[in-house]
């Protein structure tokens, strides 16, 4: 492993991520309706968890040290969650240059994904149209575009991902029809999901202070599960800081994150509009309106 021995954890649960799509066509003919509709939410939630968790680290720290293995590791991730990993890589780039940013005088943000990009007068985007619409926003001649003049391989190996994910759905639809018809809502749910959990991992956040970007839980089990990813504060301001490191970097900074009341909220950022302490829209980039940190 190139930074630490963890890291075979989230390997292996993108192998079982994986395997798990694998079973679902398997299973599809003769499980009941009820159980393929559970397994089919399980597969949108894992979208999620993976992107957020596994997919979003392996970005940060490559989990391998010989080039080909990450290029491996990237292709099966792509095709497990029907997206370019290469491309989410820039993407996600251009979110850590513009830190979910306010729209500037020509009305576009540097971060692709702020929360503000679609909003009015400086305000966050409804959350609802930002989970159901931001699927379609993504220009991917854009993505394309930055990847190649960041290194032209990396485009041609993100277009070998995407081409791989539509040739396996073709081969979807001729093995089993039905099957991709109960697919595909789950395998959108599952992206929306993942923009639900990115809207709240902002939402409250204070774009003007790089301490108080990111909005952070510390929800114990969610913490365990997504890989540490409800240190999101702690995440914008060191972003190369290992997974494994998150809880030792806010003991070392909470003093500071509480003097620029970094937004830390109770519940996993999926469920952040549970927060009993949410900001009303309208109040969502005003750091007064956030909780302090405890």
């Amino acid at each position: 492993m190139a930074y630490k021995k963890a890291d075979w954890i989230p390997v292996l649960c993108g192998l079982v991520h994986f395997t798990y799509l694998i079973g679902l066509f398997l299973i599809f003919p003769h499980a009941p309706w009820w159980l393929l509709a559970v397994l089919g939410f399980v597969y949108s939630v894992s979208i999620s968890w993976n992107i957020n968790g596994i997919a979003h680290n392996f970005i940060h720290n490559p989990y391998f040290t010989w080039g080909p293995l990450n290029y491996a590791f990237s292709w099966l991730l792509s095709v497990t969650m029907g997206f370019s990993q290469q491309f989410y890589d820039v993407v996600h780039t251009r979110h850590h240059q513009g830190n979910s940013d306010r729209p500037g005088p020509d009305g576009e943000t540097v971060d692709w994904l702020s929360i503000y990009r679609h909003g009015d007068h400086g305000e966050p985007e409804n959350v609802w149209s930002y989970v159901f619409c931001s699927y379609f926003r993504d220009d991917p001649k854009a993505i394309y575009r930055e990847v190649k003049r960041r290194r032209p391989f990396d485009a041609r190996f993100g277009v070998f991902e995407i081409t791989s994910w539509v040739a396996l759905m073709v081969v979807g639809f001729v093995l089993n029809w039905k099957f991709m018809f109960f697919y595909l809502p789950f395998y959108y749910f599952g992206h929306c999901l993942s923009y639900l959990n990115g809207y709240f991992l902002h939402y409250g956040g204070n774009p003007d202070v790089p301490i108080a970007w990111g909005v952070s839980s510390y929800h114990r089990l969610y913490n365990l599960i997504w890989f540490n990813n409800g240190y999101h504060a702690e995440h914008h301001f060191r972003p190369q800081q290992h997974w494994t490191e998150m809880h030792a970097l806010h003991e070392k900074i909470k003093e500071e994150q509480a003097r620029a009341k970094v937004r830390v909220i109770k519940p996993p950022h999926a469920l952040g509009f549970l927060d009993p302490d949410l900001p009303k829209m309208g109040q969502g980039s005003h750091p007064d309106a956030t909780a302090s940190v405890s």
